[in-house]
């Protein structure tokens, strides 16, 4: 499929994805012709190993003397590297176009309003403080997380009640169902399991249901958050107010004043306002915004420290494997003698282990109630970015097995079982291990992603736990999600962090590496189009995936610090410039990321395409939103399924086109018994 075809099923960001692995592809050709050109023949040419052909070592930095002035390449080519990565980041977000539309410029979200606080008043306080300023609406936020739950439970009943009642006009027959979960395996009436009529149940339920949800869409009125969408009527005017309040923020002890006053400024609370552009509407996650201040930093604190204390503590790979070593599970693998296995089985259970990482750390993410989509994915990235470099790079490389070891290191300096041998770090075979895991990802990690197996063990449970054909239909349906941006940024950064850390010490790693990149780009190409729904996030996303592979060329840096100072010692030439460009790059990171310095050289300069409206003229009367643009959906008018099924119906697997599906939909509600199961494959 071509590019234009996914930019109009999938949305920009997809696009500015795969433009990023592009760009990452051509990066390591690049760098690998360099590596296995002029690194690996230099590597070679060393004679401190043996002369056995099939020996990996020879491949690698440990075959050269300490003495050889060959090691000045290897500290040059490091710095290349960083160089060749910051120019194929700036052009890929140089020629990144991103379309700001009006309903995100000339909208204000405002933070810190008292809870009595109305529309009215709050548009009279910008009329008197902003005269010049136009206010076309405000919209006022309130708790509806309970009544987005109510609505996809009523949703789906009245979808079940419908699949009933059709089957009972073009049968003529009621079908018995029992109403627990797990019920279409009950095969026998007792007493606890006693069966129904599927029409009478589901109208009881999507009465009752319709009954709550009445009572929580009158009383949600009654609890509102405290914060607003403000919607002006050019970007002009929010441009103008934004900066009169943000130049109103405190800095160290003093403040630079107070926004412009109103006669409600005191009983708005003006001064404690926090206000910044609004986000996207399909970007917002009206659920979550409820959860606020302090009651969302115990939330993140709590969910981050079991987080940080499970996956780190209990569940490190190395701990797993070296516990499966004390209970002999591994032992058989060993008899076989096959070093093929036997090399390769650990970095296949290493690998195994890392990947429940995503699945674990994207469900804490969701515990944390973030208020948008793009913050979600931007703190999963980094949250699994982190722990994947710890448990697959860093730990490993270093040879520690757990954090109970190493405080072990620190702390009982007396213990003989607390040293460390640093010379043992670099041993000539260890870069094998990290070869052994890309090639493992390349394949076996591809794979599993066209599987999709989280969401295929996912989709079981729920099949498993529905309580009737109807309900295992509406499954089927909701199968789609949106794509995972930060898990997939995260998992790719992770590999190519480990590729560009061993490109110079290691630098056969690199052509698999680029394999790796390549069928990524396929596999994820095709996941895309047809298995996940198209997502709405903002460019900060995209903008942390170019800083986050900026570290992978810096890690590489330190690597071969690490490796000088172990084997030449401290005051060796290359040891000490090596230290210098660390150095340097530390200090212009720091620079740029804390006073805005260098920001010529920084690769996040994208263009802004116009939208039609933008390109007029000013006095041009801009797109202006509908009055139900920041509404959550389930406050607006909307139809039941007795007028019209799902407007909007989520798309499924496998699907080409949401209208086709949709009126398929409407066609199967209708079908006989013979039409009404799907095999799970046809759905996945």
């Amino acid at each position: 499929m071509h590019d234009d075809e996914i930019h109009e099923r999938c949305g920009e960001d997809a696009i500015h994805y795969l433009a990023f692995q592009r760009h990452i592809i051509c990066l390591l050709i690049a760098i690998s012709i360099l590596s296995v050109c002029v690194i690996l023949p230099v590597n070679l040419s060393g004679d401190l190993l043996d002369k056995d052909p099939y020996s990996f070592g020879r491949t690698t930095i440990v075959n050269l003397q300490t003495s050889n002035n060959l090691l000045w390449l290897h500290t040059v080519f490091a710095v290349v590297y960083l160089i060749l990565t910051v120019v194929f980041m700036r052009h890929h977000m140089k020629y990144v176009t991103y379309k700001e539309e009006n309903i995100v410029k000339c909208t204000l979200f405002i933070t810190g309003l008292p809870k009595n606080a109305s529309e009215e008043i709050v548009q009279n306080h910008f009329t008197d403080a902003y005269p010049t300023c136009t206010v076309l609406e405000v919209q006022l936020c309130y708790d509806v997380a309970r009544l987005i739950n109510l609505f996809k439970k009523r949703k789906q009943a009245e979808k079940s009640l419908i699949y009933y009642e059709h089957l009972h006009q073009k049968y003529g027959k009621r079908v018995q169902i029992n109403p627990k979960p797990c019920g279409q395996f009950c095969c026998c009436e007792m007493r606890g399991c006693e069966r129904e009529d599927a029409v009478d149940y589901y109208t009881k339920v999507r009465n009752e249901l319709e009954e709550e949800y009445s009572k929580e869409e009158q009383a949600v009125h009654n609890n509102p958050l405290g914060m607003a969408f403000v919607t002006f009527q050019e970007k002009s005017m929010a441009t103008y107010i934004l900066k009169d309040f943000n130049a109103c923020k405190c800095q160290s002890i003093k403040c630079k004043g107070e926004p412009q006053p109103s006669p409600y400024s005191r009983e708005l609370c003006v001064s404690s306002w926090e206000v910044t552009y609004a986000p996207y509407p399909e970007n917002i996650c009206w659920k979550n915004l409820s959860v606020r201040g302090f009651k969302w930093w115990f939330r993140w604190a709590c969910i981050n420290l079991l987080l940080f204390l499970v996956l780190f503590f209990l569940t490190t790979p190395s701990i797993i494997i070296s516990t499966m070593d004390k209970f002999n599970v591994t032992k058989p693998i060993h008899y076989l003698n096959n070093p093929v296995i036997s090399q390769f089985f650990p970095t296949l259970l290493l690998w195994s282990f890392s990947a429940l990482l995503p699945t674990i750390v994207y469900y804490s993410t969701l515990l944390e109630c973030h208020w948008t989509k793009s913050a979600e994915n931007r703190i999963m990235m980094h949250k699994v970015y982190i722990f994947l470099i710890f448990m697959v790079l860093i730990l490993p490389s270093l040879g520690l097995t757990s954090l109970d070891f190493f405080f072990r290191w620190l702390f009982d300096r007396e213990s003989s079982d607390s040293a460390v041998r640093l010379e043992c770090v670099f041993l000539p075979d260890q870069g094998a291990f990290f070869v052994n895991y890309v090639i493992a990802s390349a394949f076996v990690g591809n794979g599993m992603e066209l599987l999709r197996l989280p969401g295929l063990i996912l989709y079981t449970i729920r099949m498993i736990m529905a309580k009737s054909t109807a309900e295992r239909k509406n499954i089927k349906q909701q199968q789609a999600f949106e794509y995972e941006f930060g898990a997939m940024y995260a998992w790719m950064l992770c590999v190519f962090t480990v590729i560009m850390a061993y490109s110079i010490t290691c630098p056969i790693i690199v052509p698999f590496g680029l394999i790796y990149i390549l069928l990524k780009h396929m596999v994820d190409r095709h996941n895309l189009y047809y298995a996940y729904l198209p997502a709405k996030l903002e460019k900060k996303m995209h903008f942390a995936a170019v800083n986050q592979a900026l570290a992978a060329p810096i890690l590489c840096l330190f690597w071969l610090y690490f490796y000088s100072f172990v084997r030449l010692g401290f005051k060796a030439p290359t040891t000490m410039f090596t230290l210098l460009v660390v150095n340097i790059t530390i200090v212009i990171c720091l620079a740029y990321t804390c006073f805005g310095c260098f920001k010529y050289l920084s690769p996040l300069n994208y263009r802004i395409e116009e939208t039609q409206g933008e390109r007029g003229k000013d006095t041009d009367v801009p797109t202006v939103p509908t009055s139900s643009m920041y509404v959550p959906q389930v406050l607006r008018a909307h139809p039941t399924e007795r007028t019209v099924l799902a407007p909007a119906e989520q798309q499924s697997y496998g699907t080409m086109d949401n209208t086709s599906s949709q009126a398929e939909g409407i066609r199967n509600y209708s079908a006989g018994p013979a039409g009404v199961e799907q095999a799970p494959g046809a759905s996945l």
